[in-house]
C-alpha cells in the first residue's frame, strides 16, 4: 500500500485498497488520510450516496481535536470510480464491509491507532451501522457519529409498505434496471459556490443531476433498513444528529439552505433507538442534510454538539 498526494493537495494522501474484482471487474477503494502525530485516536469518515470526501474543515475540527482523520471513497464512488463501473452499483450493503475491515486495519495495525470513532453521512451513516452490527464484539470500533443517517425511505410509511415487495423484486430480477431518481438538484445547487451555496468541490465527483439509481442498490439499502428495524445491538456509543425540519420541492426555495431537503428528519430521529442501547440523538436547528455544510449557524452547533458528546464517550485521556 502506498500513499501519494491526495486530490485536495497536502497534507491529505490518500492510497488505493484492492478489492475483490465483481462482476464487472477490477474493484477498489480509497483510503485518505491526514495524520496527527502522537495521536491515539483516529476517526474514520463514510461518505453518503452521490458523494465523495471533500469537507476539509471537518477534518480540521477532528486534527484540532487530535484525531487523526482518515475518509473512505468506497467502491464505485468518487476517487474510487472507474470508466467500466456503474457508479455506486453494489447489491448488498455488506460488500462494502471488505473496505472497512481494511481501512479500519491500516488504521489500527499499520497506523497504530488504538482508538476509533466511524464518522458516516446518509448512506454512510446506514453502512457504518450495518457493519459496527456485524463486527460488534471484536473491538475494532469505540464509538459512532451518524450524520443525517440515511436510515429509512423518505416516503410515507404505507407507500413504503406497499412498495417493498416491487423493489425487492426488481432488485433480485432487474438489479441494473435504472429506476427514476428524486434526487432533488437544487440540494447540490444550495451547497456549490457557483450556484447558490458555499462550498468547492468537484461536480464530476458530486454532480447535481446525480448518479444512476440502480434497483438492485435501492433494494439493498431497503434491506438494511429492514435490518435496523429489527435492532442491530451496536455495542459503542452513538451520537445521531439529524436536522429539526426536512423539505421536499422541485422548485428553488431558501428553505433549503435550513433543512433536510433528501430525507425526512423525523423519519431519521425515530430510526435512532433501534441502532443500539446507548444512542444520542441531537437534533440541529437550520440544518441542511451534510449537517457539516449547513449555514455557519447550525454548523457551530453540529460541532459544539459533537465535542460535548466525545469529551463524554470519547476523551482526549482513557481514565
Amino acid at each position: 500500500m502506498e500513499f501519494r498526494e491526495d486530490i485536495l493537495g497536502a497534507p491529505y494522501e490518500a492510497a488505493e485498497l484492492p478489492l475483490r474484482p465483481d462482476e464487472e471487474g477490477e474493484v477498489s477503494a480509497t483510503l485518505v488520510r491526514r495524520l496527527v502525530p502522537g495521536s491515539d485516536r483516529a476517526v474514520l469518515y463514510i461518505h453518503g450516496y452521490n458523494d465523495y470526501w471533500f469537507q476539509t474543515h471537518l477534518a480540521d475540527h477532528y486534527a484540532a481535536a487530535g484525531f487523526s482523520f482518515y475518509a473512505l471513497d468506497l467502491r464505485k464512488y468518487g476517487r474510487s470510480l472507474r470508466p467500466h463501473q456503474s457508479p455506486n452499483f453494489v447489491r448488498d450493503l455488506a460488500a462494502y464491509d471488505e473496505e472497512l475491515d481494511e481501512a479500519v486495519r491500516v488504521v489500527r495495525e499499520l497506523d497504530g491507532h488504538t482508538r476509533l470513532l466511524i464518522n458516516g453521512h446518509s448512506t454512510g451513516g446506514l453502512i457504518a451501522a450495518l457493519w459496527a452490527g456485524r463486527r460488534a464484539g471484536r473491538g475494532l470500533v469505540d464509538a459512532l457519529f451518524l450524520n443525517s443517517p440515511f436510515l429509512s425511505m423518505p416516503a410515507a410509511p404505507a407507500v413504503r409498505t406497499l412498495g417493498a415487495p416491487a423493489l425487492d423484486a426488481l432488485g433480485r430480477f432487474a438489479p441494473t434496471r435504472v429506476l427514476p431518481s428524486a434526487l432533488n438538484p437544487h440540494y447540490v445547487h444550495s451547497l456549490h459556490q457557483d450556484h447558490r451555496g458555499a462550498w468547492d468541490f468537484d461536480l464530476r465527483l458530486k454532480p447535481a443531476e446525480g448518479v444512476p439509481l440502480f434497483a438492485g442498490w435501492l433494494a439493498a439499502v431497503q434491506r438494511g433498513h429492514r435490518e435496523v428495524r429489527r435492532g442491530l445491538g451496536v455495542e459503542v456509543p452513538i451520537l445521531l444528529m439529524a436536522s429539526t425540519a426536512s423539505i421536499s420541492t422541485t422548485r428553488w426555495h431558501n428553505a433549503l439552505h435550513h433543512a433536510d431537503a433528501i430525507l425526512r428528519a423525523d423519519d431519521i430521529a425515530a430510526a435512532g433507538p433501534h441502532l443500539g442501547r446507548h444512542v444520542t440523538i441531537v437534533r440541529i436547528e437550520g440544518g441542511m442534510h451534510d449537517l457539516v455544510l449547513s449555514g455557519e449557524k447550525a454548523r457551530t452547533q453540529v460541532f459544539a454538539e459533537l465535542d460535548r458528546w466525545l469529551d463524554a464517550y470519547f476523551p482526549l485521556a482513557v481514565h
